[in-house]
């Protein structure tokens, strides 16, 4: 070392009173001096125990602080007794700096904890992520945590580290000073270790929010502990959501009370309507055969039972209105009683207020969703609807609360009930009971047409009917009755029932059917929605359904000539490019394309179809084989070519848009209009070209099938196969995968190398 390296460390420590780290020396050290620090001089520090006093604070030798030995090493000349009480000062700077250091670097690792951010959670995106409900005080703060991959499995695995890291760490120890909102790990029942923050303290417990689950509770100091940062990583887990539809009730006790019957401790699927810091959901148990909307399963469970209806056995009820007749007989009916009365009363004053007031578009529906109730004007008048069933953001299906019909309208056709009557309107029980004849023979067995008819002609929308209540089965929620018209009541013999077992009636037509939803909502472009009045004696009625099924079938015969279908597609030529989108795949040689530029007007189509099908009435029709329809698929109406009649009153049809062969009911096909005529039909059958192959295995066709079927692809052209059919046009295409940022996947090259490893492996 140099000559004056020792007096420069003995001159430089008269500086530090309070001592100075020795791992700090080198650099006070050359920033005093500006020279290089020896290398090795803290290797041995016993070396310059002349010059200074080195205070070890552990096993480590090199961890310790350094004081200056006063007086300086040139003035040795020290009393006993001085040199005593100096040590014994020194010793105790030492021990109180000591404390201070470890007190600073307490607090820096606790503001390091509180000033790490633990990222926000991110709303899945997947269409219908699964849910926890954990708890709720309101149902537009119900407490939730997703369940998932990235979300309830990551959390698994955080809390076995956290247990792996807090049980067998020794130098871990429970947290000493607590504040408002510090976050801890605390050791909950069963050896739990889960993350919590501070909501308030006492002397030795402190309440927490177990921030991953949503719930609070008060636990012992000595079990709360210093959360280590690598555990912050993984967002809270716990997180709200608002309950669509139950917003203007939202702290009902009797409602909170329903809701948490049946959702707390439940996994459920989540809509998700609108994307925010507590985001808008609609809850669904898809535990049982059908989806239970819980939404609205929680509205109807707290509706005003004084106003309901209770038939009782053996009573007689008048002024009855029949408000729809369903294609198996089923009735609905409206009886006088206070709800009605309540309904009434509001739906004139929601009438008075829309017309005093200007319509604006705060009125107008512009989120629906399933279960929502909402406004309908129909027939010159409002009507109370529920949201059944939501095809596109133009078209929707909707059911009439009151009266029991079903029919596809319009959204911008739907407005919302205005705030100051929503809460009133949406207690009232829906006024509209399921009803169903008594005493029918069960010789009579399935209903025919002519009785449907019949029954709509004697009985709809007449307001001074009578029935006589035999029995109300409650799991069905249906009573059987007894209907009068005016003029009969009260002679059973002369009863609805009677008369309608008229042997005629029940006569069955071959290719003669009726629809299942009887039209409850005007067309747009009719002046009423009535089912057409026939005669009332069965020979009229026959006259007239003959006359019905004759012009259908010159209709039908008119409307399918090959001038009226639409223009072929347009397809690119041999050697050009076309985006596509690939709808069906079985394999290789058959898979079925769609132009991706006319998708948009396709979706047009889909939803006036909808709307036209679905209110308007249904037509008698006797189908042919190889002409084309309008068919009703799983509750969209589709373009499609009928390919064959079974005996078991099924049909076997091939959508010309989507590609899909299906069986439908003969009674779901319709003709297709002029209007849905214009549009090119969008399927075209491919095969895949530079690959060639007599047989695809199964195992071949799937992997075909995961890398091609519901994508968008770039199609390059190689032969275009024409002919007079439409639907029997081909093409030959390369097809090629380019949503990859840098490289383009041509599927006939995957599936050649496929072919190459599968012959390999055989």
């Amino acid at each position: 070392m140099p000559g004056d390296f020792k007096e420069k460390v003995a001159e430089l420590l008269v500086k530090y009173s309070s001592g100075l780290w020795a791992s700090a020396l080198p650099k006070a050290f050359e920033d005093t001096y500006k020279v290089k620090f020896p290398e090795d001089a803290l290797k041995n520090l016993a070396s310059l125990s002349d010059v200074c006093t080195v205070d070890y604070i552990s096993g480590n030798p090199q961890k310790a602080i350094l004081y200056a030995k006063l007086p300086l090493p040139t003035e040795k000349i020290q009393k006993d007794a001085g040199q005593a009480h100096g040590d014994y000062d020194i010793k105790s700077m030492i021990e109180q700096e000591y404390l201070q250091i470890e007190e600073n670097i307490a607090k820096i690792v606790d503001t390091y904890i509180e000033n790490v951010t633990v990222p926000p959670l991110v709303i899945p995106t997947e269409a219908s992520p699964s849910v926890l409900v954990v708890e709720l005080s309101n149902t537009n703060e119900v407490v939730i945590r997703y369940v998932g991959k990235d979300y309830s499995v990551a959390q698994e695995l955080m809390e076995d580290e956290m247990k792996e890291y807090y049980s067998k760490n020794p130098e871990v120890t429970p947290v000493q000073a607590v504040h408002v909102g510090q976050l801890l790990a605390v050791n909950a029942e069963e050896d739990a270790w889960l993350r919590a923050q501070i909501i308030s303290t006492e002397e030795n417990k402190i309440k927490v929010c177990y921030v991953d689950y949503g719930f609070s509770e008060n636990v012992e100091k000595s079990k709360a502990y210093k959360l280590n940062p690598k555990f912050c990583s993984l967002s809270f887990q716990a997180t709200k959501c608002k309950l669509a539809g139950l917003e203007v009730l939202s702290d009902d006790p009797g409602l909170v009370k329903v809701v948490e019957s049946l959702t707390c401790g439940k996994i459920f699927a989540v809509e998700i309507l609108e994307k925010a810091d507590i985001p808008l959901v609609v809850l669904y148990d898809t535990s049982g055969e059908d989806d239970i909307n819980i939404n609205a399963t929680c509205l109807k469970a707290i509706c005003d039972k004084s106003l309901e209806v209770h038939l009782q056995v053996d009573a007689m009820y008048t002024n009855v209105r029949v408000t729809n007749i369903c294609s198996d007989g089923t009735l609905y009916c409206q009886v006088p009683c206070k709800g009605l009365n309540k309904l009434n009363d509001l739906l004139r004053k929601i009438e008075d207020y829309f017309h005093c007031k200007h319509m604006t578009s705060e009125y107008f529906v512009s989120l629906p969703f399933c279960g929502k109730i909402c406004l309908f004007h129909c027939k010159g008048k409002w009507h109370r609807v529920e949201i059944a069933n939501v095809h596109s953001s133009r078209a929707l299906d909707v059911q009439f609360l009151d009266s029991g019909t079903v029919a596809s309208v319009k959204v911008s056709e739907l407005r919302e009930i205005p705030p100051r009557f929503l809460q009133e309107m949406i207690v009232i029980p829906p006024q509209a009971i399921k009803c169903c004849l008594a005493d029918l023979p069960q010789s009579i067995g399935m209903w025919t047409p002519d009785a449907v008819l019949w029954l709509r002609d004697s009985v709809l929308n007449c307001s001074d009917c009578s029935i006589k209540v035999t029995k109300v089965d409650e799991t069905r929620g249906i009573a059987h009755v007894y209907l009068f018209t005016p003029k009969n009541f009260p002679d059973p013999h002369r009863s609805i029932n009677r008369q309608i077992t008229n042997a005629d009636l029940w006569k069955h037509q071959k290719d003669v059917f009726l629809s299942a939803i009887s039209v409850g909502a005007s067309s747009p472009n009719s002046k009423s929605g009535n089912t057409p009045i026939l005669g009332n004696t069965g020979e009229n009625f026959r006259k007239s359904l003959t006359d019905v099924f004759r012009k259908s079938v010159v209709d039908h015969t008119r409307s399918f000539s090959m001038e009226e279908l639409p223009p072929p597609i347009h397809l690119s030529k041999p050697g050009e490019h076309m985006d596509v989108y690939v709808p069906v795949a079985c394999h290789p040689g058959y898979f079925v394309i769609q132009p991706w530029q006319e998708i948009h007007k396709l979706e047009v189509l889909m939803e006036e179809m909808i709307l036209y099908y679905s209110v308007s009435e249904e037509r008698h029709i006797a189908v042919e084989k190889d002409q084309v329809y309008a068919a009703k698929v799983e509750n969209k109406w589709h373009r499609v070519l009928l390919k064959g009649i079974l005996t078991n009153g099924l049909v076997s049809v091939y959508e010309l848009d989507y590609g899909k062969h299906e069986l439908v009911n003969i009674r779901k096909v319709q003709p297709l209009v002029d209007m849905f005529r214009k549009l090119p039909f969008q399927a075209v059958t491919a095969q895949l070209a530079g690959v060639k192959c007599n047989q695809w295995s199964e195992e071949a066709s799937m992997v075909f099938r995961n890398h091609v079927e519901k994508k968008p692809l770039v199609a390059l052209v190689q032969t275009v196969i024409e002919n007079a059919n439409p639907w029997d046009r081909k093409v030959v295409v390369y097809l090629v995968d380019t949503s990859l940022p840098d490289t383009d996947i041509w599927i006939h090259d995957f599936m050649s190398e496929y072919l190459v490893e599968l012959s390999k492996v055989n």
